[in-house]
């Protein structure tokens, strides 16, 4: 029986779990203490590990506790369930010899910097960048790239510590105090626009599945200044589908992803109409997205990576599960209820709630592409008024 080990930093991917048990996989979880009364599927998991020490990522610790385990067990995958864990699994797949996606691979997926440098060796169009390393070329950029400018991690999660610069002396203040720390950073010129995903299956060098979805406002802007996060189905057959595939295929065979799973973003210039590349990630799109995908498609992108991963073990040839032309259109936000009641909220083409402490959520289908639109529409700005708060954003994750 083969035997997948997972890393989970943050509560997620209980669907993979379950779906490579229900694949008959032998199933261990590797997570941290703060997560042990989450409602993880214990059904679905035959060894329940919460190390002591609070990041999965720390070295050599997490290494001495997979060979500790490995002295009695043979474990033939390592996955990542979160963002944090994909560089920590390709060194540990490193480090044990085991196949899937070693650690140069794994900056292209998490390192903004790596990210970016190999899209523009690509062709691919980026917004301007520049390395935090070397002061004159830092003020050459600068001066020959308009402002504002973003000053981000290179390899945070989603919009964590991101910084907006209106002004060069703003910026040599942000790297005082970064001190140490600048060259984990990124400077980018900042591109107003529209933001989108395109969340993908990957399977033998190929592309064979992918949805392309539009923000309601963009995430960074979620993110520093409260509001609702919304996501919604692009038509089907616009020409802005059209362009956001292409990219996509470009981007994914750009980074020499084998097989897997990818959740990236572009922007859509304001000013030129262009579509740039802002950032990809090998993991499954968080707050809801799978689902968002799943109720528009018929596709779950958690449960085909487990199914990715269980044909490569295998050496069996994947099969994509049929897809459905539909549209959806997810809604999300912190309550300022403990638990919010949404029972006022009762359209038929509601098709999924979020019940979690703190937030409310909801996801529309239909295949009425207005008709989600409209929903998505009202249900935010009911949400809105009724149940939006906000949080002061974080700069990094919290131990």
């Amino acid at each position: 029986m083969p035997t997948i080990l997972c890393l989970g930093s943050y509560f997620k991917g209980g669907l993979f779990l379950e779906e490579c048990k229900r694949q008959g996989c032998r199933t261990i979880l590797v997570t941290t203490q703060k997560l042990e009364n989450e409602p993880w599927p214990r059904h679905a998991i035959d060894e329940f590990f919460m190390l002591p020490f609070p990041n999965l990522a720390r070295q050599p610790d997490i290494t001495y506790s997979l060979a500790y385990l490995m002295r009695d067990r043979v474990i033939d995958r390592i996955v990542a369930l979160d963002d944090y864990d994909v560089e920590t699994a390709a060194d540990l797949r490193e480090h044990f010899r085991l196949p899937g996606m070693g650690a140069s691979q794994a900056r292209f997926f998490r390192d903004k910097l790596a990210m970016r440098s190999r899209a523009q060796e690509m062709g691919i169009l980026a917004p301007p960048f520049s390395a935090v390393f070397t002061y004159e070329n830092l003020h050459a950029y600068l001066t020959q790239t308009p402002g504002p400018w973003v000053l981000k991690p290179r390899s945070e999660a989603s919009s964590m510590g991101i910084k907006l610069i209106h002004h060069p002396d703003e910026f040599w203040q942000a790297l005082d105090l970064l001190g140490d720390r600048q060259s984990y950073f990124l400077l980018e010129q900042f591109i107003q626009g529209d933001v989108y995903h395109v969340d993908s299956v990957v399977w033998d060098d190929n592309v064979v599945f992918a949805a392309a979805h539009k923000y309601g406002l963009p995430p960074m802007a979620v993110y520093h200044g409260g509001g609702v996060f919304a996501s919604s189905t692009l038509p089907h057959d616009s020409d802005e589908t059209r362009a956001l595939q292409a990219a996509n295929r470009q981007l994914i065979a750009a980074m020499g992803l084998r097989y897997g799973v990818t959740h990236a973003e572009f922007i859509r210039a304001q000013a030129d109409g262009r579509f740039y590349f802002l950032e990809i990630a090998a993991r499954v799109g968080g707050a809801g997205i799978d689902r968002l995908v799943e109720y528009a498609t018929n596709v779950n992108p958690w449960i085909e990576w487990a199914r990715l991963e269980m044909a490569n073990m295998r050496g069996e040839q994947y099969l994509l599960p049929p897809v459905r032309d539909e549209y959806a259109g997810l809604i999300v936000s912190l309550a300022r209820q403990e638990w919010p009641d949404t029972s006022q909220f009762n359209d038929p083409e509601l098709v999924w709630r979020l019940h979690k402490q703190h937030h409310v959520g909801f996801i529309v289908a239909s295949h009425d592409y207005a008709r989600v639109q409209d929903l998505v529409g009202s249900y935010a700005d009911r949400v809105a008024r009724d149940f939006s708060t906000s949080a002061p954003p974080l700069d990094r994750p919290p131990e």
